[in-house]
């Protein structure tokens, strides 16, 4: 399919063949066949990410300050790493569409397939030939609103809820200043609530159209606009004030009060500058509210990503009903909206509309794209099934080596620690037939593929395991998914590396290891630092020492950012995320069984999974005992530090940098926590080396599983 991205290093937009995304229980697969681009939020995205890098730093301070703390943790050359990664994305540009439903999941309800609905979502609405969005964030469309219409509705959501905050009802007198897109909405919803509106703008064109729906256009002239304000809103000033200009200067803000009676209510739609003097706000008592996008559940997890939907008595407008309302009233003839369309391009020449924002060579308003239909034609040209879908959904980049020794790999995620840490790995390793690259999305499959030589790039994984060429599959997919894709490929009879956790449930976990047993297959889990040359380095020290051994391991983690992926309940948290390694690493480091185990605080139970500070007490079967302090300050003295004690012999690793065994260095070096002896190892296993040491892994998963739920081996 076709999917149109900026990417984040810079350049000009792109058209590029992605493979179809793969939607999950909570999601809708659409094919798309209207979507409309918002001019003035997709021109600032662009805009950033052709800027400089001194300018994002700029623009970004926040981003600036997680760079810093993961140079602290992770050492400069590990966040390098990061950052080149990062920018080596692509933003998929777009977030409101209209489509007809192809796949509902297993936990959507409202609609099914064959309907026509609008769609909504920065980085799922998008545009592009396939969209996978939330259920929520889907909203069937009532008969007779065409799909073209009906892809404004997420547009149209924003400025509704701007509205909404202004409180405003029949007979009030709105003022909209900037009649952009989303201002030209917001004064036509206005207008349909019964309120009269002003609308104030420097351009023509825009004021020329808002004056063709009953507006009252303005050009803006000063003291002259003002008095035309106040002599329209019989010398009160207007009830309300929605800003839905942008530009980095305050001069739009510091405009208002004038333009205000005393204690209105002013909504900051626009990306504005807010550089304020506080005394105009304060003389006339002025509410300043902010309106964060199309409504309450926007940037919730629970809404969006785990489809629980807010009870309509407690929050009556939720993004998804602001979406209904705009389709109710599109539907009703109250709210028009053809009249805003200035532009009109295929998804193929999507390129020039950009290249039309960016120049301003012309008036624009809305610029709508549209998706070439799946006809009988067009399906046999393309070798399309019915829906328009190809039949693997495969983008192909390269043909396929005449010979390799080594296995063909499959590969299921494309995220930053996998693209920029384990693929390079897997090539010092030796492997170097990389089949098939998959990723829910498709968009970072493709890149992935283009950049680090797989022959194709394909939708989800289930393409991975239909694939004869695959023997052996990588898993680095979000972590509740590793159970089943593991479980799923060691069945098809395919060698497996799992990124950690491999599961996150016992039940999980032993349907894995019953897979493995079955399999006659390799399974290796991605505890690379018992492969580092630290912890080899203090093995050796230790060797020979009977007598049992005391471990202690700090780790001071940093704290993870709002939204991080670690907040999603559904991905079993840093304990399983993260302990996990410093487990399997206690276990190397004692080399006897773990006998039982405990998570503190409150001895386990329900919740401490999810905490990000955590201590996990080991005992093992020879008597030694591991204490591991998981935290989430920032690690001013690096982020691991290590000590064993053993009789006499005490060795310390000092963050995977240097080793010291009774106070003399035997090891010293660049940070290096295994990852490539790890993959190395993988390599000789499906080859005709060693076997991977799969029952000592599992069991490290099983001990830290034990610690998140407080049950214990010895229970």
């Amino acid at each position: 399919m076709k999917q149109i991205v900026q990417p984040l290093a810079g350049g000009p937009v792109e058209v590029l063949d992605v493979p179809r995304p793969v939607p999950d229980p909570t999601q809708v697969l659409v094919r798309t066949v209207a979507s409309v681009i918002s001019p003035g939020t997709e021109r600032a995205v662009t805009a950033l990410a052709q800027a400089s890098l001194l300018a994002k730093a700029r623009a970004r301070p926040d981003l600036v300050r997680q760079v810093v703390r993961k140079a602290r943790a992770d050492g400069f050359a590990a966040t390098r790493q990061a950052v080149r990664s990062r920018l080596a994305e692509d933003l998929p540009l777009g977030y409101s569409a209209a489509g007809i439903v192809l796949e509902a999941g297993a936990a959507v309800t409202e609609v099914r397939p064959g309907q026509l609905v609008a769609t909504g979502g920065a980085g799922q609405a998008s545009h592009a030939e396939f969209q996978a969005v939330p259920g929520l964030l889907c909203a069937r469309v009532p008969d007779g609103v065409p799909a073209q219409d009906a892809a404004f509705t997420t547009i149209a959501a924003i400025a509704l809820h701007g509205l909404r905050l202004a409180e405003v009802g029949p007979g009030s007198k709105v003022v909209v200043l900037g009649l952009g897109l989303i201002g030209q909405l917001a004064a036509r919803l206005a207008i349909a609530a019964g309120c009269e509106v002003a609308g104030i703008d420097p351009a023509e064109h825009p004021r020329r159209v808002a004056d063709s729906a009953g507006v009252l256009a303005l050009d803006e002239s000063g003291e002259a606009t003002t008095d035309q304000v106040l002599s329209w809103s019989r010398g009160r000033g207007a009830d309300a004030v929605l800003v839905c200009a942008a530009g980095r200067s305050s001069d739009a803000v510091m405009r208002v009060p004038a333009l205000c009676r005393d204690r209105a209510a002013v909504v900051i739609v626009g990306d504005v500058g807010l550089q304020l003097n506080r005394t105009p706000f304060y003389e006339r008592e002025l509410s300043l509210r902010f309106a964060r996008s199309y409504g309450p559940g926007r940037y919730e997890p629970s809404y969006e990503a785990w489809g629980v939907d807010f009870p309509a008595g407690q929050v009556r407008w939720t993004e998804g009903r602001n979406f209904e309302a705009v389709l109710d009233l599109l539907a009703g003839g109250r709210l028009q909206v053809a009249d805003l369309v200035t532009h009109s391009f295929g998804i193929a020449e999507a390129d020039a509309a950009y290249q039309l924002i960016e120049r301003r060579t012309e008036p624009y308003l809305a610029i709508r794209l549209t998706y070439p239909e799946a006809d009988a034609a067009g399906s046999a040209a393309a070798g399309s099934t019915a829906d328009g879908l190809a039949p693997d959904g495969a983008v192909r980049l390269r043909d396929s080596p005449r010979a390799s020794s080594s296995p063909g790999i499959g590969w299921a995620g494309a995220g930053a620690f996998s693209t920029g840490t384990l693929l390079p790995a897997f090539r010092a390793a030796g492997f170097d037939h990389f089949v098939a690259v998959a990723s829910a999305s498709g968009l970072s499959a493709r890149r992935a593929a283009e950049r680090h030589g797989f022959e194709k790039a394909v939708p989800g994984a289930d393409a991975l395991l239909d694939d004869p060429a695959v023997e052996a599959v990588v898993v680095a997919t979000p972590h509740d998914t590793h159970a089943d894709l593991c479980a799923r490929a060691l069945t098809a009879s395919r060698h497996v590396w799992c990124e950690k956790p491999v599961a996150l449930t016992e039940a999980d976990l032993d349907r894995v290891e019953k897979a493995w047993r079955e399999s006659e297959r390799q399974l290796a889990v991605g505890f690379n630092r018992r492969w580092s040359p630290a912890v080899l380095a203090a093995q050796r020290s230790l060797a020979g020492i009977s007598a049992s051994r005391l471990v202690v391991y700090r780790i001071a983690a940093g704290p993870m950012p709002d939204g991080h992926w670690y907040h999603d309940r559904r991905h079993g948290g840093r304990l399983l995320g993260e302990v996990c390694h410093f487990v399997d690493t206690a276990q190397v480091l004692v080399g006897a069984p773990i006998e039982e185990v405990l998570g503190l605080p409150g001895g386990g139970g329900p919740g401490i999974q999810h905490r990000d500070d955590v201590v996990v007490s080991l005992r093992f079967a020879d008597g030694s005992l591991a204490a591991i302090a998981y935290g989430s300050a920032a690690p001013v003295a690096g982020k691991e530090w290590i000590e064993v004690q053993a009789g006499s012999q005490r060795v310390i690793i000092d963050d995977f940098r240097s080793v010291q065994a009774d106070g003399k260095t035997v090891w010293k070096g660049r940070q290096d926590k295994g990852h490539r002896a790890a993959a190395a190892a993988f390599r000789q296993a499906v080859g005709s080396g060693p076997d991977v040491p799969t029952e000592i892994m599992l069991a490290t998963m099983r001990a830290t599983i034990q610690a998140a739920t407080g049950t214990s081996s010895r229970d």
